[in-house]
């Protein structure tokens, strides 16, 4: 018998990583492809086993650094413990699953068995990974409203036209331009490089280019929501 606090059988604990990036006006998600049972040929999140006397930052680190440049990943932060009995068959396995990013200009080099798949139409997934990629998302978009977090991932300079699509690929949903511009100028998140870029073959102005005032993640309005656009009545 178990008290309820004493759990039968030993408890390992593995470290899993949501990495996330725009392409193409989409929000992607690396997963690699399983090769044995359980859930053979299902698609996975970057991870493995916490090693003895490691931390679960620098585990998981150390095994993304077996799928991807970490030099091309900008952020990393906790994101969440999944811990249900029954997420993987066997012993136990406590997750610490955290979210990471890549900016959009950035295409890194990743192994034959891994690849970048849209968040919102991914392959069927090994264990609770589909659910982790969809907490992943969404705190992804709610500091979207509230934080920096959006230098992340972008390249270093940027038109608003080209952060608007990097914007509206993350939060799944058209963001206006002005609108943008807007709220993170007056939050101070936006600074003006002095270049412009060449028109294009059809003209017009030179649109100015911008880059994010800070490379780590600031609280900037803690009670701002960038909603999708209100249904036409």
């Amino acid at each position: 018998m178990t008290d309820g606090i004493t759990a039968p059988g030993p408890i390992r604990h593995e470290v899993l990583a949501a990495v996330l990036r725009v392409r193409q006006g989409s929000l992607q998600v690396l997963l690699w492809e399983r090769a044995r049972e359980p859930h053979a040929h299902r698609w996975s999140l970057p991870g493995g086993a916490l090693g003895v006397g490691e931390g679960v930052e620098a585990s998981i680190r150390r095994q993304l650094a077996e799928k991807v440049d970490l030099g091309q990943v900008s952020h990393v932060e906790q994101l969440a413990v999944f811990s249900a009995p029954d997420r993987m068959p066997g012993d136990r396995v406590i997750a610490s699953a955290f979210l990471c990013l890549v900016p959009e200009h950035l295409d890194p080099e990743v192994p034959a068995d891994t690849g970048w798949h849209p968040v919102e139409s991914p392959p069927d997934t090994a264990f609770d990974h589909g659910a982790i990629v969809l907490r992943a998302r969404d705190r992804l978009r709610a500091k979207l409203s509230y934080t920096n977090i959006g230098f992340a991932l972008a390249p270093p300079e940027f038109t608003i036209s080209a952060l608007r699509e990097i914007y509206s690929g993350a939060l799944g949903h058209r963001v206006s331009a002005t609108n943008l511009q807007r709220v993170l100028s007056r939050r101070g998140l936006l600074e003006p490089t002095g270049r412009t870029t060449k028109p294009g073959r059809s003209g017009g102005r030179p649109a100015a280019e911008f880059r994010f005032a800070q490379d780590s993640v600031a609280v900037t309005d803690a009670f701002a929501v960038l909603r999708p656009p209100a249904a036409p009545r």
